[in-house]
């Protein structure tokens, strides 16, 4: 340590006016001197808040943390940013994932720290903070907050998500009360900790264990159990060799880490979401990393994970089973296993010998739930820069098929004509849903499930083809084709699609094909106006202006171009 100097002495360290200021006004916490002695100062990023259910329990978290830090001689120090709450938030929480990012990049940059522990868990702030977190490249390490214990309700296993649109589906049918809607409320989140479904949030706490940026066996602890915290505990000791080995986030964050969490997002039936936030990381840490990728590296991996939405049981099952660690393991040669981990070692050293304990839970390679799991990336005239879809999330006979489109022009079109006995479905429609994309929704909100209308609900029917520049919730299910770029609010083909207009989707064949005559789609384009945008002031007038589209990963363009942001001087 001695032999670098580290970033915190050019706050505290000497004997002139403004190292004085920075440990005298510290000193008013109660800190001894001896903190301030050249020990590396470690950040911990908190995105706790009462607001964000998911991570209501970080404080605890973050003593333990603590506890490891000063064991291995550092200096701990948390400092909260903003916190985005999934299950509260309007319009969206995606609008404010690059805003949650900046916040951390500059608290980070404007700090006296020689490293950072990440804590999230609800969807977004996963990947906001390793956005920010790269864009200063400090050693960094990630804690989840870990999944809540499964749902119960009565005599079933319930999961948090996919059982609220399936319960809401049946209470449109008649198939269920509404007092037995209501009484499934506190049976779904039943302890602290995100979703227990392989949603959004498991997906991306899956993603910082596959992209080696947190401590083996991350992904799955339950929130509630004593483990979690031994792993906070031990990763609060981990980060201080960190910044003696200067790890940086960039050693870690290499193209071979991202093509892991590519191929483990398909075996364990990961969210369509982790495509833009996994385009987004690798944007600001500089790996380069496309569409295409999702498709050509994960598309054929086969389905090793039996968890809802895809399959049957929860993160709690499958913590019990082995977690990650057993599934990257099973992956074997799919596996970069000379990837570097936050923990020192590589992948292949931490999961040789990573045990599987339930085969009905984690399957073989010989034996999957699925031959082949990955996303899809679709594209043709209605899609020029991609769109994706989530096969094993469909029912087999739509991933070929061609029908009548039925368009909604927003949001609030679809919420009034939806259950609409007028409306002009059959099973054979293919509802299309306008201006939900980065700019139209604004923030591309999870709108993609389209609702299956009423009447065609009444008669049996689950599934249809939905397709919109929207995304899914994590927790989401259905043939529903999302993310399609350019988006339509752009003028994008999306905004050129009309009822009745034939739409051909060939998942095996990767297109997805307007059959309208390219002629009348010209006559089309030229009578398109754009709708205005909501924002005349505010961050949401920012983000009109620099969003990027979903095939890039829906970062600002001023956070991913330009040269490095330089130390700040002390003055």
């Amino acid at each position: 340590m001695a032999k670098r100097k580290l970033r915190s002495t050019h706050w505290f360290a000497g004997e002139g006016k403004d190292a004085f200021n920075h440990r005298s006004w510290m000193k008013n916490q109660g800190l001894p001197h001896h903190l301030f002695d050249g020990r590396p100062v470690i950040g911990i990023c908190n995105s706790w808040s009462e607001l964000t259910p998911c991570n209501a329990h970080f404080r605890k978290i973050a003593e333990h943390v603590k506890r490891g830090v000063y064991e291995a001689g550092g200096f701990p120090l948390e400092f909260p940013t903003m916190s985005l709450g999934e299950t509260l938030m309007r319009p969206t929480t995606m609008l404010f994932r690059n805003l949650m990012s900046m916040d951390v990049e500059e608290s980070i940059r404007a700090n006296p720290l020689d490293a950072v522990v990440l804590l999230a868990g609800c969807d977004k702030t996963t990947p906001a903070q390793l956005m920010g977190a790269a864009s200063v490249d400090l050693p960094t390490l990630m804690i989840s907050g870990g999944p809540m214990l499964n749902g119960r309700f009565r005599d079933e296993t319930i999961g948090s998500g996919t059982h609220v649109w399936k319960f809401s589906e049946m209470v449109r049918a008649g198939e269920m009360s509404m007092a037995d809607f209501t009484a499934a409320e506190s049976c779904m989140s039943r302890s602290a900790g995100h979703c227990m479904t392989m949603g959004t949030a498991s997906t991306m706490a899956s993603m910082v264990e596959a992209l080696g940026i947190g401590m083996p066996g991350n992904a799955a602890i339950p929130a509630v159990d004593s483990r979690r915290y031994v792993l906070a505990h031990l990763a609060g000791r981990r980060i201080v060799e960190m910044v003696k080995e200067d790890l940086r986030m960039s050693k870690i964050l290499t193209r071979k880490a991202f093509e892991n969490a590519i191929r483990v997002n398909a075996a364990i039936g990961g969210s369509t979401n982790a495509v833009p936030h996994l385009l987004a990381i690798a944007g600001r840490v500089g790996v380069p990393l496309k569409l295409e990728d999702f498709d050509e590296l994960g598309a054929r991996v086969p389905l090793l994970v039996d968890l809802m939405p895809s399959g049957r049981f929860l993160m709690e099952d499958f913590f019990y089973a082995g977690g990650l660690p057993a599934v990257i393991r099973e992956l074997g040669d799919l596996i970069h296993k000379d990837a570097l981990v936050v923990n020192g070692r590589t992948m292949g050293e931490n999961t040789a010998d990573a045990p599987c304990w339930n085969r009905e839970v984690i399957r073989t390679l010989a034996k999957p739930l699925r031959k082949s799991a990955g996303i899809a990336v679709l594209r043709g005239n209605l899609a020029p820069d991609g769109a994706v879809i989530k096969p094993g999330a469909a029912e087999p006979h739509l991933l070929r098929h061609s029908g009548p489109a039925i368009v909604f022009r927003d949001y609030n079109d679809m919420a009034a004509r939806i259950d609409d006995p007028a409306l002009p479905a059959t099973k054979d429609s293919i509802l299309v849903l306008q201006n939900a994309g980065p700019q139209g929704g604004p923030g591309m909100p999870e709108w993609g499930q389209l609702p299956i209308p009423k009447k065609l609900l009444q008669q049996g029917v689950r599934d249809m083809v939905r397709i919109s520049d929207a995304r899914m919730s994590g927790t989401s299910y259905g043939a529903c084709v999302l993310h399609v770029a350019p988006e339509s609010f752009v003028g994008g083909p999306l905004a050129l699609v009309q009822d009745g207009d034939r739409i051909s989707l060939d998942v095996p064949g990767r297109r997805l094909t307007l059959e309208v005559a390219e002629e009348e789609l010209s006559r089309r384009r030229a009578a398109w106006a754009p709708r205005p945008s909501i924002y005349g002031r505010g961050y949401g007038a920012i983000y009109a202006r620099h969003i990027m589209q979903a095939n890039e990963g829906c970062d600002f363009d001023i956070l991913r171009d330009g040269p490095p942001v330089p130390e700040p001087e002390i003055h």
